[in-house]
C-alpha cells in the first residue's frame, strides 16, 4: 500500500489540531473564569506569562529538531500539547493555571519550529512556500469547524460541556501526533550535533529580518480583541459584526491563500510580497480609522471593506515572510532558526493587546494612522534587511552577495 505524500500527511495534521484549537480559542476564556474560577486579569497574566515562556522555548526546541530529528521531536511536542491541553482541566488554582499556560506555550512554540523543520527536511525549496499555503488554508478551515464545536458549548454553558472541548483538543493532537509519525524520517543535522552554541542568536541580520515580521504580525490581535472593542466602543456598527468579519476573514483565507502565495518563488518576489502587503495593510487601516462615529450601517460598510483589505493585507505576508523565513535560513539549521522567526506570532499575541488596544481604541483615527505608518516602514525595511541577511559564506569562507530587490 502507498503511503500518502507528506504534504497530504502535514495537511491532514493540520486539519487535526486546528479543529481542535478552534473549539478552544473559543471557550478558554469563560473555561477558565467560570469554571476553574480566575479573575480576568489574572487569566490575562497567566496567558502572558505562558506565552513570554513560549516564545524563549522557540530556539532551543528548534536546535533540538536540527539535533535530534525533526519527526521524533514533532511527535513528542505534539503529544505534549495535549497532556497540557488535559491538565487545564483539572488546575483550580492560579500557580497551576501558570505552570500549565508555561508548559502549553512552550510545547506550542517548539512543535511549530519542529514542523517547519519537518517541511523543509521532506519538501524542496521550491515548493514549501506553496504547500504552506496550502496548509494555512486548512488551518482556518479547522479553526471554522472547531469555533462552531465550541458554539455549541458555550450554548450549553456547563462545565461538562467546556471539559468535553479541552478533552476534544488534547485528543486532536494526540491524532496530529499519529499523523506526524507515518512522515518519513528527516536525519539530524551532522553538522549542528555536538555543538553548544545556539547561532540563530549572533546572526543578527537574520535576527532584523525577524524582527520586522513581528512588526507586520501586529495585525493578529486586530480581529480578536481591538476591532471588537473598536466596533462597540467607537463605532454605531452592531455587534454581530465581530462574528461576520472573523467569518470573512477566516473564508477568504481558506480560499484564497494558496492563489495569493502562487507568484512568491524566491526572495525577490517575497520582499515584493511584504512590500505590497505594507501598503494594503496600511489602507486598511486608514479605512478602519474612518469608521469612528459613523452611523451603523455606514460603519459597517466601511468596516467590511477594512476587512477585506486586511486579509488581503495578510496572505500577501504571509507568504512572503514564509519564503524569507526558509530562504535565509542555514540547511542545517532550519528547526533553530524557524524558532526564532516564530516568536513573531508569541511576542505579537503577548504585547500586541496591551499596544494596540492602547494605541487604536484610547486613540482613535490618529492611531490607527500610526500602525498603518509602521507597516509600510517595516515592510520596505524588509527587502535591505532581507539584502543582509542574504549575504553568505562560500565552503571557502568567502562573503557572497545574493541580490534581494
Amino acid at each position: 500500500m502507498t503511503k500518502p505524500p507528506p504534504g497530504r500527511l502535514l495537511a491532514l495534521a493540520q486539519l487535526g489540531n486546528s479543529v481542535g484549537d478552534g473549539a478552544y480559542y473559543t471557550t478558554s476564556a469563560l473555561y477558565f473564569t467560570q469554571v476553574v474560577g480566575l479573575s480576568p486579569a489574572r487569566v490575562g497574566l497567566g496567558l502572558t506569562v505562558g506565552w513570554a515562556v513560549g516564545s524563549l522555548a522557540g530556539v532551543p526546541l528548534g536546535r533540538l529538531a536540527d539535533r535530534c530529528g525533526a519527526r521524533g521531536t514533532a511527535v513528542l511536542l505534539a503529544l505534549a500539547t495535549g497532556l497540557a491541553v488535559a491538565a487545564f482541566t483539572v488546575v483550580r488554582a492560579f500557580v497551576p493555571f501558570v505552570l500549565v499556560a508555561c508548559g502549553y506555550a512552550a510545547a506550542q512554540s517548539g512543535l511549530a519550529a519542529a514542523r517547519q523543520a519537518l517541511l523543509a527536511g521532506l519538501v524542496p525549496a521550491g515548493e514549501r512556500t506553496g504547500l504552506l499555503a496550502r496548509l494555512q488554508s486548512t488551518l482556518n478551515a479547522g479553526l471554522a469547524v472547531g469555533a462552531g464545536l465550541g458554539g455549541l458549548a458555550l450554548h450549553a454553558g456547563t462545565p461538562g460541556a467546556y471539559a468535553g472541548v479541552f478533552a476534544v483538543d488534547a485528543v486532536s493532537f494526540a491524532v496530529c501526533a499519529l499523523l506526524l509519525a507515518g512522515l518519513p524520517r528527516v536525519a539530524p543535522s551532522v553538522r549542528v550535533r555536538g555543538r553548544a552554541d545556539l547561532g540563530v542568536l549572533r546572526d543578527r541580520p537574520y535576527a532584523v529580518v525577524a524582527l520586522l515580521n513581528t512588526v507586520l504580525l501586529l495585525r493578529m490581535p486586530l480581529l480578536s480583541l481591538v476591532l471588537p472593542l473598536w466596533i462597540t466602543e467607537r463605532t454605531g456598527a452592531p455587534a454581530w459584526l465581530v462574528s461576520a468579519l472573523f467569518v470573512l476573514n477566516t473564508a477568504v483565507v481558506t480560499v484564497f491563500q494558496v492563489r495569493a502565495a502562487r507568484g512568491v518563488t524566491g526572495l525577490r518576489s517575497a520582499t515584493r510580497a511584504v512590500r505590497r502587503a505594507g501598503w494594503v495593510m496600511c489602507a486598511a487601516c486608514a479605512v478602519f480609522a474612518l469608521s469612528a462615529g459613523a452611523s451603523a450601517w455606514v460603519a459597517a460598510g466601511v468596516l467590511v471593506v477594512g476587512a477585506v483589505l486586511q486579509v488581503i493585507a495578510e496572505m500577501g505576508q504571509s507568504a512572503g515572510s514564509w519564503q524569507l523565513s526558509f530562504d535565509l535560513a542555514p540547511a542545517e539549521r532550519v528547526g533553530e532558526y524557524q524558532g526564532l522567526f516564530g516568536t513573531g506570532v508569541t511576542v505579537a499575541r503577548t504585547l500586541g493587546p496591551l499596544v494596540l488596544t492602547w494605541l487604536l481604541v484610547e486613540w482613535g483615527p490618529p492611531g490607527w494612522l500610526l500602525l498603518g505608518a509602521a507597516m509600510v516602514g517595516a515592510s520596505y525595511a524588509m527587502g535591505p534587511a532581507a539584502r543582509r541577511a542574504a549575504v553568505g559564506r562560500s565552503p571557502e569562507g568567502v562573503r557572497r552577495p545574493v541580490p534581494v530587490n
